[in-house]
């Protein structure tokens, strides 16, 4: 079995990626929407984190958390978010992907990649880093043409909050940002 070094600092401030099973695209869904509100808002209640930045695409989701500090336990969070998206996914009514033999030895869903990318934010420059390319990734795929237009992402958030200009976005502002997309 792999094994995956995580670089965990209590406290720190963490880029994450999530992606789908197979990347099937479900996430923008009223019903996928509804369901990681309510699992992020249940892990929050018990293991709390500030969100900072956030982006759901159909196929893959990032965000920016900040942890307490003393706390760097994001890995028990996610599995915990990714348990409840899927009782509440498969509660209603919607499919998994096929799973292959691995998965069902291990009693495994298929509904998420089993794994999940993750980045220490080192510094400010990196968060604004990590920040923007978060907002820029609806362009950057495609679903739409100006970053103000997309639906599901905390850009409006931080226009109201004066970090942002509504037009931002118009070139491509993310500059040497490198992920495993």
């Amino acid at each position: 079995m792999r094994s995956y070094l995580r670089y965990n600092v209590a406290g720190g401030t963490y880029f994450f990626t999530l992606v789908t099973y197979d990347r099937r695209g479900f996430l923008t869904s009223p019903l996928a929407r509804a369901c990681l509100r309510n699992a992020f808002r249940s892990v929050r209640e018990t293991r709390t984190f500030q969100i900072v930045a956030i982006v759901l695409l159909p196929d893959h989701l990032h965000c920016v958390w900040e942890l307490p500090s003393g706390d760097s336990d994001y890995s028990t969070r996610w599995r915990r978010i990714k348990s409840l998206f899927t009782k509440c996914w498969l509660a209603g009514g919607r499919a998994e992907g096929e799973r292959d033999d691995s998965r069902n030895k291990k009693a495994e869903r298929a509904i998420c990649q089993r794994r999940f990318y993750e980045h220490m934010v080192r510094d400010e420059e990196d968060l604004e880093r990590c920040v923007d390319y978060i907002h820029w990734n609806p362009v950057k795929h495609g679903l739409v043409s100006r970053v103000r237009d997309y639906s599901w992402s905390s850009f409006h958030r931080f226009v109201k909050l004066g970090h942002y200009d509504l037009g931002w976005g118009g070139e491509n502002p993310v500059v040497e940002f490198e992920h495993p997309e």
